[in-house]
């Protein structure tokens, strides 16, 4: 029997172009485009791999995660953002993810973090010191998190003018 996996994302096409590379492997797909409809799917098909993006229209990936543990326990969840930091990674692991990788990612790049026994990207960026942006980037992730998105409360808690902030976030991470 095939393995069935989730595929949890609110970018339409991203998610009809994962699906497809998925399907031609011979997996069977189950696609949702709202946490809702993710819970509904695994409760009903106890998939065995589920691929969730962190920033999902109106939710957050982070928080589905523990709902889908529930629903189907057995299924080894990924969490695939966009928005990469050590801080989201982190978490997503402490709330049942299996691994994490960043976008863009391609269908072989997923099953293999899929299948990979551990959060083993995570490991190797820890091992070698961060630069100073990175670093930056990180805490601003780590107090945005711990402020629950909100950039206004954020700005506030780094002594930093909102506009500013916006600005950081809106670039892409710096490397390491």
């Amino acid at each position: 029997m095939p393995e069935r996996i989730l595929l949890v994302d609110d970018d339409a096409d991203f998610l009809a172009a994962l699906a497809r590379g998925l399907s031609l492997r011979g997996y069977v797909v189950l696609t949702a485009a709202s946490a809702e409809a993710a819970l509904a799917l695994a409760g009903a098909h106890g998939p065995d791999y589920a691929v969730v993006d962190l920033k999902l229209a109106g939710a957050s990936g982070l928080d589905l995660i523990p709902k889908l543990r529930e629903a189907a326990p057995a299924s080894r969840i990924l969490m695939l953002t966009g928005y990469a930091s050590i801080a989201t990674a982190v978490e997503a692991v402490k709330r049942g993810a299996a691994n994490y990788l960043a976008k863009p990612a391609g269908t072989a790049e997923i099953l293999r973090a899929l299948e990979a026994q551990a959060l083993t990207s995570l490991a190797t960026e820890s091992v070698q010191p961060l630069s100073l942006p990175r670093l930056e980037w990180e805490h601003i992730q780590r107090v945005l998190a711990e402020h629950g998105g909100n950039i206004s409360a954020t700005a506030r808690a780094l002594k930093m003018h909102r506009r500013t902030l916006q600005r950081k976030l809106a670039k892409r991470p710096v490397r390491a």
